[in-house]
């Protein structure tokens, strides 16, 4: 058998990826052993996080070493992340299917319209999918500060009852903005493939413009919908920094309305790392490790749940029955 030097380097280069990400779950797994054992399923069922007294001996449970009165449950940041997410996600989609409609049919017919008066106009597709485009790699921390200098008041002002407009709405809304473009793009290029014989066709059969799109182009793009939708929520899941500047910083309390305060998986590792750091067991910061791991399976689940979607299995198991 011939040995052959270039497939063998792209075969190198594609696993490159799997195996660092298999690196991090290892080390994730090894580093946070200790507090698995500790934790145990009440690790995500309890609501309660607390470091402990850090400045006392430390006791020793079941062999392992942990802070005086330490306890880690975390169920309050899978709903805090879980909700502010699928939020931002009932915010997006909707904006982001809009955005991209109006881009990929009104626009046409606006420059169509407009260049009978201004033969010279340049065209408004480009200039206007590139703004959508920037929104994109605006830096988190830019929509964090726009939220506490503008978003944050205004809820605060006319909409929560309690005054403080820091909680899960604020979180929503930012990542939310964060978001749109990312499903926008990615169901504006796919908008942009589908065959003009199909249009023509729905027009031809006496279908309104809004029939065409909802009925005609829509369900053709439907798997692109969904992925730019996944890819949406898992950055909605990671985002960290935005999220912990308005969310308010809920601990050890679940939400009860869009004005609770909150904290999601990622921000909360971000604000706390410091604070475990100080452990002298080093326990606190093996159950962060935990936490990270718990956020990697959630993210993996919402990816196998979007790849079900997509293949088809649903479809096949309702005409079964």
């Amino acid at each position: 058998m011939k040995i052959r030097p270039f497939r063998l380097s792209l075969l190198g280069l594609s696993l490159l990826i799997p195996a660092a990400l298999g690196a991090v779950v290892l080390f994730l797994l090894v580093y946070s052993g200790q507090a698995l054992q500790f934790n145990g399923l009440h690790f995500i069922t309890d609501t309660t996080w607390n470091l402990g007294d850090l400045y006392d001996d430390p006791v020793t449970v079941n062999g392992i070493s942990i802070p005086s009165g330490a306890e880690y449950g975390i169920l309050v940041f899978i709903a805090g992340t879980l909700a502010s997410s699928l939020l931002a996600i009932l915010i997006a989609v909707p904006l982001s299917v809009g955005a991209a409609i109006f881009l990929a049919e009104a626009v046409p017919e606006l420059e169509r319209a407009t260049w009978k008066y201004i033969p010279w106009l340049p065209p408004l597709r480009p200039a206007l999918s590139m703004l959508v485009e920037l929104v994109a790699v605006v830096p988190s921390v830019v929509f964090g500060l726009w939220g506490i200098a503008v978003l944050v008041p205004f809820i605060g002002h006319y909409l929560s009852p309690t005054g403080n407009g820091y909680g899960l709405l604020a979180a929503s809304v930012v990542l939310a903005l964060m978001i749109t473009p990312i499903i926008a793009t990615t169901l504006l290029d796919s908008l942009m493939q589908v065959p003009k014989e199909n249009r023509e066709s729905a027009f031809a059969l006496g279908a309104t413009h809004f029939e065409v799109v909802s009925k005609a182009m829509l369900p053709m793009v439907r798997a692109t919908l969904i992925g730019g939708i996944v890819l949406a929520l898992g950055r909605a899941l990671g985002e960290t920094m935005a999220v912990l500047m308005v969310s308010g910083g809920g601990i050890n309390i679940l939400p009860t309305s869009l004005f609770s305060p909150i904290s999601t998986i990622a921000s909360f590792v971000a604000g706390q790392l410091d604070s475990a750091e100080g452990d002298p067991t080093n326990m606190s910061v093996r159950a962060l490790s935990e936490i990270a791991l718990v956020l990697f399976l959630i993210t993996l689940a919402v990816n196998a749940a979007a790849k079900l979607l997509t293949s088809g299995v649903f479809h096949v198991r309702k005409r079964q029955h």
